[in-house]
């Protein structure tokens, strides 16, 4: 067999308002049936979550002493080490130092440095799943577990 090369081979672009006029497109089958972004409902739910998170955020602050509670996740308890936007994902997130190694990293994330901490004890999490007060650190074991 021969190889052919590709390299001649243009490659072929099409405008957005082209691509929008299509009606043979990804892009028009998500208008017609109201899906993702061209859903309203679902836009509005998200812009409902988004202000909630908003609204949280605004009462934590870094230092504070925390519980996060994620659906399907056992309770983790940690420290706040931010709070604000990222560049990784849109929306307000709280960086936590968890009490123990139950994180994904140690602040730094995708090149960017939000805190620091050990490996495996940070993350991020949105603010509706983390409560502030007053929560002393826990041993992963109990000693009437041992």
């Amino acid at each position: 067999k021969a190889v052919v090369s590709t390299q001649s081979t243009g490659k072929y672009e099409m405008s957005k308002e082209e691509y929008d006029a299509r009606e043979d497109s990804v892009q028009a089958f998500k208008k017609r049936n109201k899906l993702g972004r061209f859903n309203p409902e679902l836009q509005a739910k998200l812009a409902a979550f988004e202000e909630e998170n908003k609204e949280k955020a605004s009462k934590i602050s870094v230092g504070d002493r925390c519980e996060v509670r994620t659906p399907n996740q056992p309770f983790r308890r940690g420290q706040v080490k931010y709070v604000g936007e990222t560049n990784f994902k849109v929306g307000y997130w709280v960086g936590i130092e968890f009490d123990d190694p139950l994180g994904k990293h140690d602040g730094l994330v995708e090149g960017k440095r939000y805190f620091t901490c050990k490996p495996k004890y940070g993350a991020f999490i949105q603010p509706r799943y983390v409560e502030v007060g007053d929560f002393p650190p826990e041993a992963l074991f109990s000693d009437d577990e041992i």
